[in-house]
């Protein structure tokens, strides 16, 4: 995708991110339903419960491979019982499945003992963890994408603001190719195994 279809695709992103105060003001007038008719599967996230319920349900869509990058694998979203069912149930119901994660700050992993690396370390043939190199760019925002159709994205990771949609495609394939280009830069994990022994 050229960089001027990348900046749209952030821009609407964006909005959409900054449009809670609007959807709040939203009656259930034909405005209303306009909206909701035009934008079905888009929800605006302002909350922790709101992202970790967006979290569970896009990871619960995903047919063969969730891409998440994050942080430091916050755990109030990914170290949850419920998020780490979702993730177990993909990868032993469905042939092929696949899932990445890119750490952008891992010395709080390797400190804290987390189940999802735990279970990454039992499933180590469907988890890949990596961490982002120093050449990669860095990114304020964390996200977690399902295939190439649906994500929950905000644009910084120290908030709880952002968005959900369970169909759209082409926000998804841009960040989806983000992520992956930093992953083809980014050595495969190995503090994970030092905190293995710690």
């Amino acid at each position: 995708m050229s960089i001027s279809g990348e900046q749209e695709v952030n821009t609407a992103l964006a909005q959409l991110a900054n449009a809670r105060y609007a959807s709040e003001s939203v009656t259930g007038t034909g405005a209303g339903t306009a909206s909701r008719h035009g934008a079905e599967t888009l929800s605006v996230l302002t909350s922790l419960a709101e992202v970790r319920a967006a979290v569970n349900e896009i990871a619960a869509t995903a047919q063969r491979l969730i891409s998440i990058y994050t942080p430091d694998l916050e755990p109030d979203l990914y170290d949850q019982t419920a998020f780490l069912d979702v993730i177990k149930h993909f990868v032993l119901t469905r042939s092929f499945s696949k899932v990445r994660v890119l750490l952008a700050e891992p010395t709080r992993v390797m400190r804290d003992s987390n189940r999802f690396v735990a279970m990454g370390r039992r499933l180590s043939s469907c988890i890949d963890i990596r961490y982002v190199t120093a050449q990669a760019p860095q990114r304020a925002s964390a996200y977690l994408i399902a295939d190439d159709r649906a994500i929950v994205y905000r644009m910084r990771s120290d908030t709880w603001d952002g968005i959900a949609d369970a169909n759209n495609p082409p926000a998804a394939r841009v960040y989806l190719q983000e992520f992956d280009n930093i992953w083809n830069a980014s050595a495969a994990e190995h503090g994970l195994r030092v905190a293995r022994r710690g």
